[in-house]
């Protein structure tokens, strides 16, 4: 009898792993037969090892950071509209979008509820979200540029970005206009609004 041959294992690259790793996190987090969302099965379901997953990620919550500032950056873009204003508002009517997609809540109240309680973890976790503050901040860098003056970033996230991520957190829907504008207009109307020449 001939030895049956064991199938050769295809060797992935970085990227190929982080992509089925991604996928694989937001395929368990749609489960309706609420799967657990644990490293070793978010590796069996992305077919890599979880040894990978750990040294990549190092931890769940540092993998769930990553994977939601990704979709952020790729379904939350942050537009140049030429007015901080508009520029606001661009951002805002993109995370109305996000969140109003089952995908979208999903990811952004597992982030919520799965706080790091080590100190190790939340340092590991804030490297991934500074990503997203870097690109906040280039708002802010352009509309003074153009002498405009922006609020300060702490405002944005309180005022602009915390009330989305709330109502994803507890599946409450945004109105169904209007609301951007409405959350800038109130963002912007705490500062001294654009500087004149």
């Amino acid at each position: 009898m001939t030895p049956k041959q064991s199938t050769p294992r295809i060797r992935k690259s970085s990227e190929q792993v982080r992509s089925a790793v991604h996928q694989a996190v937001v395929d368990l987090l749609s489960d309706p037969g609420g799967a657990d969302l644990t490293i070793p099965a978010i590796a069996q379901r992305a077919g890599v090892n979880h040894t990978s997953i750990y040294r990549r990620w190092g931890s769940r919550e540092a993998l769930l950071a990553d994977v939601v500032v990704d979709r952020l950056e790729r379904e939350w873009p942050l537009a140049d509209t030429g007015t901080l204003r508009g520029d606001l508002v661009a951002w805002a009517e993109a995370g109305v979008a996000s969140i109003r997609k089952p995908e979208g809540r999903l990811l952004v109240r597992a982030v919520a509820l799965s706080m790091p309680g080590s100190a190790p973890a939340q340092g590991e976790r804030a490297q991934h979200f500074e990503r997203r503050i870097r690109s906040i901040e280039s708002i802010r860098e352009r509309a003074a540029a153009r002498g405009e003056i922006p609020p300060p970033l702490e405002q944005i996230l309180d005022q602009l970005i915390a009330p989305l991520y709330l109502r994803a957190i507890f599946g409450i829907d945004p109105p169904a206009t209007g609301y951007p504008e409405l959350l800038v207009d109130r963002l912007l109307s705490t500062t001294d609004g654009p500087a004149t020449a």
